[in-house]
């Protein structure tokens, strides 16, 4: 899929915000529509069938995370990424629960939403199953004979350490709110606690320096994300 068959619908009430977004993106070659609030989007939803969404939770008819949630009721499966302001952690982890693929922040940059972009379009375009290696940096999983290396050198994790890392790498590039991972890791029964507990411990063990990680960073307040492969 090229960038020139992507069509993004803008779901945001701020007219500066809109013009941002449709110049910034329309320059990467994305076919862009707008809408103002909820109730035109999902008209917008239905007649253009766009391939990805940017939606604002502060929309002034119907609130962002009831639209979302309207959405994935109703089966729609495409890319929904969150346009949130910074502060509003308890919105961006509701909003990813509620299926939202990613979220950048306002203020934003391009370059960080081109990204999310990209990453969202590609996990909607992946066929299913795992690729048995994964490959970023100097950090290789193989998902098939569950051997991680670093730099070509085996790392032996223990099994709670392995299932986080497998987690992540499945949705690598992706945001992962700590509810998402207890619920895949431990079944939901564990503690936030026991998460950033193992996480710190897979960072001595993947991270050359564990206190500045650049595999598996912490987005603050939500969860964590891992790197996206080379």
């Amino acid at each position: 899929m090229t960038n020139a068959s992507v069509k993004i619908l803008i779901v945001d009430d701020e007219p500066p915000i809109r013009k941002l977004l449709r110049v910034g993106l329309s320059t990467q070659g994305y076919a862009i529509s707008e809408a103002p609030a909820a109730k035109p989007a999902m008209v917008m939803v239905k007649a253009e069938k766009p391939d990805l969404i940017l939606l604002d939770l502060g929309l002034p008819d119907i609130g962002g995370h009831d639209l979302l949630a309207a959405w994935r009721q109703e089966g729609l499966q495409v890319p929904v990424i969150i346009l949130s302001s910074r502060t509003d952690e308890a919105g961006i982890v509701k909003a990813l629960e509620l299926g939202a693929d990613d979220y950048v922040s306002k203020p934003f940059g391009m370059n960080e939403l081109a990204a999310r972009i990209r990453t969202a379009l590609r996990h909607r375009l992946q066929q299913q199953g795992e690729k048995p290696v994964f490959q970023t940096g100097e950090l290789s999983v193989d998902l098939v004979k569950r051997i991680v290396r670093l730099g070509g050198q085996e790392v032996k994790l223990s099994p709670k350490e392995y299932d986080i890392l497998r987690v992540l790498v499945q949705h690598a590039g992706k945001v992962l709110t700590h509810r998402f991972l207890l619920e895949h890791v431990w079944g939901g029964s564990a503690d936030v606690q026991y998460l950033r507990v193992y996480v710190r411990q897979l960072r001595q063990k993947i991270e050359k320096t564990p206190d500045e990680p650049q595999y598996i960073t912490t987005e603050t307040g939500v969860g964590y994300r891992l790197r996206e492969p080379d």
